[in-house]
């Protein structure tokens, strides 16, 4: 099964678990870093948007936001709901947006689950203005890297727990079982993958963020408390230049 045909499969499992107020992660620092990095852009552009709760909180921050998905199962719940942004059906690889027309794009959590990640950049770089800015959220490649997690060291007295990491430099791609019978493929790449590229396409790196977990999440999933010195989310600020 093909990674579009995946995601409209699961498109709900994405909706009722990530979307109108459910996820704190969302809800309590990745919406309020977006907010804060993109105020005062006029026109901004949500690639990924999954069902638009990132664009809604645009829009009510004054953007006039366009949010593109390749999953009809997640685009038609974002036209449903509404309140200001526009949406349109579209792949990263191939955005239906002219030339130097944003302020800003975004992308958030949606490079994971890209494979041509050239192509996209280079569509996100052709739709920015000179000057303008891309704000870039991703699942942090370190957490995302295959074969990583906690190892319980009982051969130590007192017993260790540490993070091992797995084939960081490995660009892989790989579908994982997310949750029982939901099945999502992730592309994991090095770091140094989308900066390289990035950089090609004239995008700048200006500010790197990698937050602790928000509070509300570890309540919400106690298990992650032992772990929260290894981020699990990436945020990148990028500006276009010439």
């Amino acid at each position: 099964m093909s990674n579009g045909e995946l995601w409209e499969r699961h498109a709900q499992w994405w909706i009722k678990g990530f979307t109108d107020g459910v996820d704190p992660e969302y809800t309590d620092q990745i919406i309020p870093i977006a907010v804060s990095e993109l105020a005062g852009m006029k026109i901004v552009l949500d690639v990924g948007c999954g069902d638009g709760q990132i664009g809604r909180a645009l829009s009510a921050n004054g953007a006039a936001v366009v949010g593109v998905d390749p999953t009809w199962g997640q685009i038609s719940v974002a036209a449903e709901r509404g309140n200001g942004p526009l949406y349109a059906c579209a792949s990263a690889s191939n955005l239906p947006v002219a030339n130097a027309s944003c302020d800003a794009v975004l992308a958030c959590l949606v490079f994971e689950h890209i494979d041509d990640v050239d192509s996209a950049i280079s569509e996100i770089s052709r739709v920015l203005k000179p000057g303008g800015m891309f704000a870039f959220f991703l699942n942090h490649p370190l957490l995302q890297t295959p074969g990583s997690g906690w190892i319980d060291d009982h051969f130590v007295e007192p017993p260790e727990q540490y993070w091992r990491i797995g084939a960081y430099l490995v660009e892989t791609a790989n579908v994982e079982e997310v949750e029982k019978d939901v099945f999502i493929r992730f592309v994991h790449r090095p770091l140094s993958r989308y900066i390289n590229a990035l950089s090609e396409h004239s995008l700048v790196l200006e500010q790197m963020i990698e937050p602790s977990p928000p509070e509300s999440f570890l309540e919400k999933a106690p298990e992650y408390r032992l772990a929260h010195t290894i981020p699990r989310l990436l945020y990148l600020r990028l500006r276009k230049v010439l």
